[in-house]
């Protein structure tokens, strides 16, 4: 009986682990790095919840709670902003 339950489990444990890729895959922004994520290592787990918590940094100063970014876009958009700043404070100076 645990057998059939386990299997039963395992079973409905890879179909949730397909929907999520499908749903990862599918959408525009997300990361693609997610996709399998159940087959990496702790150790790859690890880097990955490093780069959410960098994400979760990146965004605090957000405008908008409901805005939705990947990884690479939080990065290259913090990146851009923190070159604006860079910019104008530097002409500030010259002035």
């Amino acid at each position: 009986m645990v057998f059939l339950i386990q299997k039963s489990q395992n079973k409905e444990s890879l179909a949730l682990q397909l929907k999520l890729n499908e749903l990862v895959a599918s959408h525009e922004f997300a990361s693609n790095r997610l996709v399998n994520v159940e087959t990496m290592t702790e150790d790859e787990l690890k880097v990955i919840r490093k780069y959410y918590s960098s994400l979760s940094a990146l965004t605090k100063n957000e405008e908008s709670l409901q805005q939705s970014h990947s990884i690479d876009e939080a990065r290259d958009n913090h990146e851009r902003k923190k070159y604006i700043e860079d910019s104008l404070a530097g002409s500030l100076k010259k002035k």
